[in-house]
C-alpha cells in the first residue's frame, strides 16, 4: 500500500491512501459547491420577495397619483365654476410671482369674521375698510437677523 501522507493528529500518526485523499477532497469540494447552491438560492428568493414588495409599493404609489390627480383635476374644475360665478378672486398671479411683493386680495369671508370680531371687541358696529396680509417673518427678515433677535432675548436676566 503505497502512503498519501502521514498526518500526525493529536499525538497520534495517521497515514492516507491517495484514494482517502482524492475523497476528501471531493467531499470538501463538493459541500462547498452544495453551500454556494444553497446561499445563492436564498439571495435570489430575498431579491425576488423584495421586488415583489417594491413593485406592490409602486402600484399603490402609482393609484395614490392617480386619485390624486383626479382630485386636483376636480378641484381646478369647481374654482373656474366658482370664478365664472364670481365667488373666488383668482390669486395665481400673485402665487407665480411669491418673491415679490404684491397685495393678494382677502376673500370676503375673512373680511366678514374681522368685522364681527371688532364689533364683539368694540360692543358697538365696527366697519373694516380694508384688509392688507403681512409678509411673514422669514420673508421680511433673514435668518441672521431672526438669530439676532433670539440672542438679544435669551440674554436678558429674568429673575
Amino acid at each position: 500500500m503505497a502512503k498519501f501522507c502521514a498526518v500526525k493528529m493529536q499525538g497520534v500518526r495517521v497515514n492516507l491512501h491517495w484514494t482517502d485523499g482524492i475523497l476528501i477532497v471531493a467531499i470538501a469540494g463538493l459541500g462547498c459547491a452544495a453551500i454556494y447552491t444553497g446561499l445563492e438560492r436564498a439571495v435570489r428568493c430575498a431579491l425576488k420577495e423584495r421586488q415583489d414588495g417594491m413593485e406592490r409599493q409602486l402600484s399603490a404609489m402609482a393609484t395614490t397619483v392617480h386619485a390624486l390627480q383626479m382630485r386636483v383635476a376636480e378641484l381646478g374644475r369647481l374654482q373656474a365654476e366658482r370664478a365664472e360665478e364670481g365667488e373666488v378672486t383668482t390669486i395665481s398671479a400673485a402665487a407665480e410671482n411669491a418673491g415679490e411683493s404684491k397685495a393678494v386680495p382677502v376673500k370676503p369671508e375673512t373680511v366678514a369674521a374681522l368685522t364681527a370680531a371688532a364689533t364683539a371687541f368694540l360692543g358697538k358696529k365696527a366697519r373694516v375698510r380694508s384688509v392688507q396680509l403681512l409678509p411673514s417673518a422669514q420673508q421680511t427678515a433673514g435668518a441672521w437677523a431672526q438669530q439676532g433677535r433670539v440672542i438679544v432675548q435669551t440674554s436678558h436676566n429674568l429673575r
